[in-house]
């Protein structure tokens, strides 16, 4: 061997940088998990993405028990089937739908208590007439279970007409 002060000779030059373990850092690409056999490679997809639906995803994220990066996949996913397989509802056919819904509402509001009302007060009647021999109660909950059949049937029927009805266009949807 030699001293300090004298130079190495090639071949303990040599010796050295064998006994030296080289490291690379590896690359992006390749610290990336890869599929496993036989499975499809996942592409990685850079995007911008605002911060609160960050938050969103990563709360869908926790709440679902699964990594951040699957939860995007789910959520595109999802969005992909919306707008390819359903048509995707625009923002502006959303606050249509909403709208029609409050109109419903609107007119249950107004349509259910007279109705309600009317029920009873003609069970009322009937029992005061002495014609009947049953009590007011009695004739009320066989009217609503007449009128509850009478409903279903009438829903079943509709269902059946739309079944049965070609699908309209979009400009014939649309009015």
């Amino acid at each position: 061997m030699t001293s300090p002060h004298t130079t190495p000779t090639t071949s303990e030059r040599a010796a050295r940088a064998a006994k030296k373990v080289r490291t690379r850092t590896p690359s992006a690409d390749e610290s990336r998990p890869q599929p496993a056999p036989g499975q499809q490679p996942l592409q990685w997809v850079t995007a911008r993405i605002e911060p609160q639906l960050i938050r969103d995803i990563e709360a869908h994220a926790k709440k679902g028990g699964m990594t951040r990066s699957d939860a995007i996949r789910e959520c595109l996913a999802a969005g992909m089937e919306a707008i390819t397989e359903r048509g995707g509802i625009p923002g502006s056919r959303a606050e249509e739908l909403l709208q029609a819904i409050d109109g419903v509402r609107t007119a249950a509001d107004i349509l259910g208590p007279p109705a309600f009302g009317m029920l009873r007060l003609l069970a009322h009647w009937a029992v005061q007439t002495g014609g009947l021999k049953v009590n007011e109660d009695e004739l009320l909950a066989e009217v609503r279970l007449v009128g509850a059949d009478e409903w279903e049937q009438a829903v079943t029927d509709a269902e059946r007409e739309m079944q049965e009805r070609p699908p309209a266009t979009e400009k014939e949807g649309r009015r």
